[in-house]
């Protein structure tokens, strides 16, 4: 799934049109359908196909931007899978039980988000420990 920012997209959409075909899907392809499927808000535009891929997102115009989103969701899927960083899962599990699986993602994304833009800003690696300190206070 990682390659250019078209690439990325092109893939969601893929999936997306394998799932209106209803033709099986690999590993990765149902994690991602699962996704697409909880974000019904995001059909219409994934029913763009090309232009979707193309769309631009600014969040100066108040869009948000649904690919990242959804990238978002398969990072903290694959953290929680491989507890890295050390700690994420148990933050994880306990903001699921208070708040359900897919609202304690979109709570911890603020957390990732931030992190991943310190370190952009700071031309350095996240920092772990801030982002679970962060996590800890959600």
């Amino acid at each position: 799934m990682y390659g250019s920012r078209d690439q990325t997209r092109q893939v969601f959409i893929d999936v997306w049109n394998k799932m209106q075909q209803q033709r099986p899907l690999e590993p990765m392809e149902g994690l991602i359908a699962g996704l697409i499927e909880e974000h019904p808000e995001y059909h219409a535009l994934l029913d763009q196909g090309e232009q979707a891929v193309h769309a631009d997102f600014n969040p100066q115009d108040g869009r948000e931007n649904p690919f990242f989103h959804l990238a978002m969701h398969i990072a903290l899927r694959e953290q929680v899978a491989t507890d890295r960083p050390a700690g994420i899962r148990s933050q994880h599990e306990r903001l699921s039980r208070q708040l359900g699986v897919h609202a304690a993602e979109h709570a911890m994304m603020e957390c990732l988000g931030e992190a991943l833009w310190a370190a952009q800003r700071n031309g350095s690696l996240p920092d772990e420990q801030g982002y679970i300190d962060c996590l800890k206070k959600l």
